[in-house]
């Protein structure tokens, strides 16, 4: 199969989540009597490889140190939400969430109203152990393919109106086959072979099982082998 097709501009948000990373929630005093709290975190760890999976199949991805640079000099709007839905719980318009690249990746620090019904349950679920994984949404916006198509290098990403998030079971990049617009520009690209073995391989792998035999039939099926008939 040519995995040559991967080489496109993409056009679709992306999301990728990790474990927690140097997280943490602590309130802190909002200067009128009451709390604010306040999260710390890593949305994002750059150069470090991690598995992916497209129509093609496996390769490894890595977001490459300075991926964010751009994005964050524009002053990308970017809300901080759980589950990638729902209330916005702090923004960088706003001033409530605070984004920035490190050594280590992107660094999220978020102010969090104890107030906010959501903001109850999520602090309630970390720290039970039951929120543990971050995730960003984001645009690609230049990336960069080894010779033989195994390795994406993600270089220039664009965080406008996409999102970090808290998510309590994020999605695994290794075993994430949700066909958007760019896996369907990948198949629209490859040959008519290569398009019916790529059916061939998934028709296999999603067969339906065989439906199980009447009762009946089972239980003289199994006379039958005692009898060696």
């Amino acid at each position: 199969m040519d995995l040559s097709a991967r080489n496109t501009a993409p056009c679709a948000i992306e999301r990728r989540s990790m474990p927690f990373r140097g997280v943490e929630l602590r309130s802190k005093p909002n200067g009128t009597g009451g709390e604010t709290l306040r999260f710390e975190g890593y949305a994002c760890v750059t150069e470090t490889g991690y598995e992916m999976q497209d129509w093609l199949g496996e390769f490894t991805e890595v977001v490459r140190a300075g991926a964010f640079t751009r994005t964050l000099a524009d002053n990308a709007d970017v809300p901080f939400l759980l589950n990638h839905s729902g209330m916005t719980l702090a923004r960088t318009k706003s001033g409530t969430l605070r984004l920035a690249e490190d050594s280590t990746g992107l660094h999220t620090d978020a102010d969090l109203d104890p107030a906010n019904p959501d903001v109850q349950a999520l602090r309630s679920a970390m720290s039970r152990g039951d929120l543990d994984e971050m995730s960003f949404a984001f645009w690609v916006r230049s990336q960069q393919w080894s010779p033989d198509y195994s390795q994406r290098d993600i270089l220039d990403v664009d965080l406008n109106r996409g999102d970090v998030s808290l998510v309590n079971y994020g999605a695994n990049p290794a075993t994430s086959a949700q066909m958007n617009a760019r896996d369907a520009e990948f198949v629209q690209r490859l040959t008519a072979d290569q398009r019916r073995e790529l059916f061939d391989r998934l028709a296999v792998e999603f067969a339906p099982a065989p439906p199980a035999a009447p009762a009946g039939l089972r239980l003289w099926q199994a006379q039958a082998a005692a009898l060696g008939l």
